[in-house]
């Protein structure tokens, strides 16, 4: 059983230094606030039952890994919000910068008229290819899952979904992209 007497003195005689290192690291308090909490409560969690002399160099690396992944986080965030056409320097702002999902009236009647077509170009499809395409599809099974679901071979499945979207391609054209 691990001397949580001894984890608390250990985790308290850290904070102060591990916070430090995280907000250099980080720039933001809150962020490396964050960081020192994980890396802390990950070092209680894990390896509180190893020997005392290990913790040191055991937190500080959970807590240079938990400072990489904010920082890997926020590279990603940036790429993804400089692609869109709204964002701003600030991820933040930019959050509340995105434009109402919600299609306007026009769009919506659009988007009834080609999900009725769809509906019904479905429906005409042969049983088996509409059962492909409607696993495949809707249910999101992968192939093998499909392949199961209908009893059949993968190859099987395959065909069958490929050549439903060939024939739903062709009777709606434009309707689907």
């Amino acid at each position: 059983m691990p001397d949580s007497l001894a984890l608390n003195d250990f985790l308290a005689g850290v904070e102060r230094r591990a916070f430090r290192i995280a907000q250099i690291a980080l720039g933001h308090e809150q962020d490396a606030l964050d960081a020192v909490q994980d890396a802390m409560l990950r070092l209680a969690r894990g390896y509180a039952q190893r020997p005392q002399q290990q913790w040191r160099p055991l937190f500080y690396r959970i807590l240079q890994n938990r400072i990489r992944d904010v920082q890997r986080r926020r590279r990603v965030r940036r790429r993804v919000m400089s692609l869109l056409p709204w964002a701003t320097d600030d991820v933040e702002d930019a959050v509340e910068q995105i434009p109402d999902p919600a299609p306007g009236p026009v769009r919506q009647l659009q988007g009834a008229e080609a999900l009725g077509a769809l509906h019904e170009a479905v429906r005409t499809l042969p049983v088996r290819q509409r059962e492909a395409f409607l696993l495949r599809s809707l249910e999101g099974l992968d192939v093998a899952g499909t392949a199961q679901a209908m009893g059949c071979s993968e190859g099987s499945v395959k065909t069958h979904y490929f050549r439903a979207l060939q024939s739903l391609r062709s009777r709606l054209g434009d309707l689907i992209s």
